[in-house]
């Protein structure tokens, strides 16, 4: 395969699903992916950011291929993820979740998690495999006598540590983070992020990185797309996007991320508390009810993705006015 191909592609990818509010209530489709298209070259972190209920994890389901898509095709190495069977799937994609707590086994010990994929893909002999194990916990800064302790033996930050050398031990070629960070504690979250910053310069891994968070984002992803009920709303190279975002709903996130300073208070994201039904979502530009810059035409025409300089792309009928704005506040 050429290192030109996208070792992700996602090709206007929806899914939807019927949902029921009660007994007596009719089924209503929810949209939680609706036309989603994105790529992930060899060897790039791109960062998924939104906040809760956009439709980040469920795309990230549909890339596992754990939920299969309405419409639209998802690709790993070129080939529809439909077409390739499960333990290959397996071997090519890893995800690393949310809740180090949850996903790890809490009868089975930390050389028995991290060497189960190779013993179901049945990759080498029981030392060949301990070798490995042990290798890979090194490699994520754990000490060989981890290998023999349970997880509750470990504090939240090793056990990621441990869901993460899980993930690699069969060196897949795409890696799904989602919120890998946000369970933990401040001071442990940097340390994990410094970790995958670590692995992916050694490794040259391929990430699909997803947080709420753009400061997070910002430290991992080479390239971010924004998500906003269901929809990517602005998408490029980080430092362009953080520097100059063209979206009015990129700006309120980064004006969401705390500072260390307590004098300046909490941040105005001038995004109001307005929160979107996705059962019921406005006419137009689905952001128009929380959007500081909405004029008549956002309350009617839905703006498609537009290309502008340095690479970014906005869906927002007045992209070109949202830099001046920022700068005039």
């Amino acid at each position: 395969m050429s290192d030109t191909q996208p070792i992700l592609e996602l090709r206007d990818v929806t899914k939807r699903y019927s949902v029921g509010r009660g007994i007596f209530s009719p089924r209503r489709p929810l949209h939680a992916v609706g036309g989603v298209s994105l790529s992930v070259p060899r060897r790039e972190v791109l960062g998924l950011v939104g906040e809760s209920g956009c439709g980040k994890s469920t795309l990230a389901k549909l890339i596992l291929g754990l939920e299969t898509p309405t419409t639209g095709e998802v690709l790993i190495d070129g080939r529809p993820i439909a077409s390739i069977h499960r333990l290959e799937r397996a071997r090519l994609v890893q995800p690393v979740f949310q809740d180090p707590y949850s996903s790890l086994n809490p009868r089975k010990t930390i050389a028995a998690i991290v060497g189960l994929p190779l013993s179901v893909h049945g990759e080498g002999s029981g030392p060949e495999r301990r070798d490995r194990v042990l290798e890979m916990l090194r490699l994520v800064g754990l000490a060989e006598r981890h290998a023999a302790a349970y997880p509750s033996q470990l504090s939240g930050g090793q056990r990621q540590r441990v869901a993460i050398a899980r993930a690699l031990i069969l060196k897949p070629t795409l890696l799904i983070c989602d919120e890998p960070t946000s369970a933990l504690d401040v001071s442990v979250q940097a340390q994990i992020l410094n970790l995958l910053m670590e692995l992916q310069q050694k490794l040259g891994l391929t990430a699909l990185f997803i947080s709420h968070n753009l400061a997070v984002v910002q430290l991992l992803a080479s390239r971010v797309a924004v998500m906003y009920l269901g929809r990517v709303v602005e998408q490029g190279p980080t430092a362009q996007v953080m520097e100059q975002p063209r979206h009015p709903y990129s700006r309120g996130l980064l004006a969401s991320v705390l500072t260390p300073d307590p004098r300046l208070g909490l941040p105005d994201t001038r995004l109001g508390s307005n929160f979107p039904d996705p059962l019921a979502p406005p006419p137009g530009c689905a952001f128009n009810p929380r959007c500081p810059m909405v004029q008549d035409r956002c309350r009617s025409e839905a703006p498609a993705l537009r290309a502008f300089p340095g690479g970014v792309r906005a869906a927002c009928h007045f992209a070109d006015e949202v830099p001046a704005a920022a700068a005039a506040e």
